[in-house]
């Protein structure tokens, strides 16, 4: 079996229309119109520049619903990682989660450059720009046996804000 990428997640939530509005407004995602006739309570999403049919299921189970106990009370998902283009891109989307009090960290993983966020119902993401095959150095691959912090302007003025990063592993084409 050759898994060669996430094609989606599907997420329980308490509020769909506050869910909807979080990753519409906060992540860019976009409605897709394809919940089946007579099903209530769910809503499917596309990421920006997804060729996926959808990258985003949401199930609304109820307001009365619990936040997310995962790896502090109970065993679950930690988080799904997203990955953005450009350094430009990341630290936009880093502006975007702050204003909506949703940014919970940054890491700077060497061949990653991280920011982590937290929906409205306490599930988390990592957004991710991965550095480009042929710009890897020692350095970075040194520096993916630590956590450090992400200066995210010492990272544009490094690799450049337009740098396209490179896809899953990051391998020379």
């Amino acid at each position: 079996m050759g898994i060669h990428r996430l094609n989606h997640a599907v997420l329980y939530v308490s509020d769909l229309r506050r869910s909807i509005d979080f990753y519409r407004d906060v992540l860019g995602f976009r409605p897709v119109p394809m919940t089946p006739d007579g099903f209530r309570g769910a809503a499917f999403l596309q990421a920006p520049d997804s060729t996926n049919d959808h990258d985003l299921g949401l199930f609304e189970i109820g307001t009365t619903a619990g936040r997310s106990q995962a790896g502090r009370a109970t065993v679950g998902l930690y988080h799904l990682a997203w990955e953005l283009d450009t350094l430009d891109e990341l630290a936009a989307t880093a502006q975007r989660l702050a204003a909506a009090d949703a940014l919970v960290g940054t890491s700077d993983h060497g061949t990653t450059k991280s920011l982590y966020g937290r929906d409205p119902d306490g599930l988390e993401f990592e957004i991710v720009w991965i550095v480009p095959a042929d710009q890897l150095d020692e350095d970075a691959l040194a520096a993916r046996k630590r956590i450090g912090r992400l200066d995210l302007d010492r990272e544009r003025a490094r690799y450049g804000g337009q740098t396209r990063g490179g896809v899953g592993i990051s391998v020379p084409v």
